[in-house]
Parts: C-alpha cells; sequence; structure tokens
C-alpha cells in the first residue's frame, strides 16, 4: 500500500511499501483537530494583529525602526493567517480551490513564513548595535532604511520559486485532490533549505542575544533595555513553535531515504502524530505576537487602554449627559 502523508504549506508525502501500515486513524484525527485549531488561529491573529496596525498608526512614530519592524512583522503574521482557512478546508474536503489557487495560497503562505523570520532576525541585529555599539551609525538605523524592502523581495523570490513547483493532483486510491510538488526531489530540497534557513537564524538570534546579555549585566539597567525583553520574548516563543517542527519534517523526510528506523509503521506514525502538535505549536506564532505587545510591552499596554475608553467612554458620557439634561429640565421647570 501507498502511504500518503500530505500537509500544507510546508508538506510532505514519503511513498514507501508498507502493507501493515495503515494511517486511516492519523488522517481522521487530523481532519477533525486541525480545522477546529486553525479556525480558532485566524480569528484571534486576525483580531490582533489588525490591533497592532492600529495602534502603530495612531499613537507611535514609523521613524523608528523598532515600530517599523514590528508593523511589518504584523503584515508577515496577517499573511500568514490568510493561508489558513484554505488548509483548514483542504483537511476537510480536499484541495478545491483549483491550481492558481494552490500556487497563490502557497506563496502567500511561505511569503508570511519567511517575512517572519527575517523581520525577527532585524529586529534582533538592531537591538544588539543599538545596546552593543551605542555610537556606532548603525545604531542610528541608517543601515537598516532599506532593511523591509529587501526582506520582503527576499521573502517574495523564495515564495515564488516554491510556488512554482506546486501543482493540483488527485490521488487515485480515495480520489481526494491534493496540492502539492510534482516531484520529490523538489520537496526534499525545500524542506531541507528550510531547516538550514531557520538554522542560520537561530544561531544568529542566540549570538546577539548572548552579547545583549553580557552587556546589559555589566552596565546594571534595566528601564534602557525593555525592548530587548520585548523582542527576546517574541524571538523565544518563535524558536519554541517552530524549532520541533523543523526536526519532526527533518525526521520525516529520512523515511524517503530508506533511514532505519524511521520506515518502521510505528515510528512512522508516532511522528505523524507530533508532525499534528508540532504543526499546531508552530501555527499558532501569528496570534502570539500581540499578546506579547500587550503583556510585555507597556507603551502597547497603555496604547490599548486608550482604544478601549475611545470605544467604551462615548456611551458613559452620552449617558451622563443625558441625566444631566433631564436634572437640567427638571430644575427649570421646578423653578416656573
Amino acid at each position: 500500500m501507498t502511504v500518503n502523508n500530505t500537509t500544507d504549506g510546508f508538506d510532505y508525502d514519503y511513498d514507501y511499501v508498507d502493507e501493515l501500515c495503515g494511517k486511516e486513524e492519523v488522517v481522521k484525527v487530523g481532519s477533525i483537530l486541525i480545522p477546529l485549531f486553525f479556525t480558532l488561529v485566524v480569528v484571534l491573529s486576525c483580531i490582533g494583529n489588525i490591533l497592532v496596525l492600529v495602534i502603530l498608526a495612531l499613537y507611535e512614530s514609523l521613524k523608528y525602526m523598532t515600530n517599523v519592524f514590528i508593523l511589518n512583522l504584523a503584515l508577515s503574521d496577517l499573511l500568514f493567517t490568510f493561508g489558513l482557512p484554505f488548509w483548514a478546508s483542504y483537511h476537510i474536503w480536499g484541495w478545491t480551490f483549483e491550481e492558481i489557487g494552490c500556487k497563490a495560497v502557497k506563496f502567500l503562505f511561505y511569503v508570511g513564513f519567511y517575512s517572519s523570520v527575517l523581520f525577527l532576525t532585524l529586529m534582533t541585529v538592531q537591538r544588539y548595535m543599538a545596546v552593543v555599539h551605542p555610537l556606532s551609525d548603525w545604531e542610528k538605523c541608517r543601515g537598516f532604511s532599506v532593511a523591509p524592502i529587501i526582506v520582503w523581495i527576499l521573502s517574495g523570490l523564495a515564495a515564488l520559486l516554491v510556488s512554482v513547483y506546486n501543482k493540483v493532483q488527485q490521488d487515485p486510491f480515495t480520489n481526494i485532490t491534493h496540492c502539492e510538488y510534482d516531484r520529490t526531489e523538489v520537496k526534499h530540497g525545500i524542506i531541507y533549505f528550510q531547516n538550514v534557513f531557520f538554522f542560520i537564524a537561530f544561531v544568529v538570534m542566540g549570538f546577539c542575544y548572548t552579547r545583549m546579555l553580557q552587556t546589559i549585566t555589566k552596565a546594571r539597567t534595566k528601564k534602557r533595555h525593555k525592548t530587548v525583553r520585548l523582542i527576546f520574548c517574541i524571538a523565544l516563543m518563535f524558536f519554541i513553535g517552530w524549532a520541533p517542527y523543523n526536526i519532526v519534517i527533518f525526521l520525516s523526510s529520512l523515511t524517503y531515504h530508506n533511514v532505519h528506523p524511521f520506515t518502521k509503521c510505528t515510528i512512522s506514525i508516532n511522528l505523524d502524530y507530533a508532525f499534528y502538535v508540532c504543526r499546531l505549536l508552530a501555527y499558532s506564532h501569528c496570534c502570539l505576537n500581540p499578546v506579547f505587545y500587550v503583556f510585555v510591552g507597556v507603551k502597547f499596554r497603555n496604547h490599548l487602554k486608550m482604544i478601549l475608553q475611545t470605544i467604551f467612554q462615548p456611551k458613559k458620557k452620552t449617558f451622563h449627559s443625558q441625566q444631566d439634561k433631564l436634572a437640567k429640565n427638571h430644575s427649570q421647570s421646578s423653578t416656573y
């Protein structure tokens, strides 16, 4: 029996002969759990990231590069989020959005992923220069002025290369339509590129935070480095989510190369379940960043309070003004 494990944006399907390895239960669990979780993530991500954009537009200045990076990171998360409803539908009914939809959704999905990693890396490097080399020209952000444009161009090119090699195919055994890579070699090349890309970003961020921690410890100042704490929390959560995911897809790729013991049915099934869990954890990052802005970033928390007061305060004012008007009318009528 040929077993096809088809996922979404970072999908993989490894064909290997194992007549005793049935994965109907794995597929059934995924078709129920994944759409429900993706629906929740989409709602929370849209609300949170749109609020971040509103706060930046109303209360913050984009002359500071940290705010520019946060704005672009929110846009990256929204692009990533826009692909999730299509993958939720995919797990229920198969791919129903034609080949152009397959390529378009993959493009948006990968643009969101690659740009998120690059913007987090740039935010870390920018803070590193501000903390460790505060007197350099880079600390004034002149070297970062064109960085967002370069990030979007690089992310777009990488996503375009990925989307070109995707097409709609029909499983001859189940008649389910899939949106997947046209060649297995291309698929594994993209997976390994993603692993290397993620590892390099991890090394760069790890170096920057180690040096910043050493500098902050020597300086013994806290107020000045609140931004470092915010960016560190965002980056930490990003890697907690994506590191297990990258490890699992790498281990799963070993099935294709017939590496023992990953060709065993029990191990393959366990990897599939681990893949579901790690993917849900990784994809939730797009709705968690706004949470860190509110709970770690003091300014964002204050701006959110102002927005909520603006929304609800007029009702209170209207209510009190009506009471004052009634009281005034009553006093006038009693005078007369």
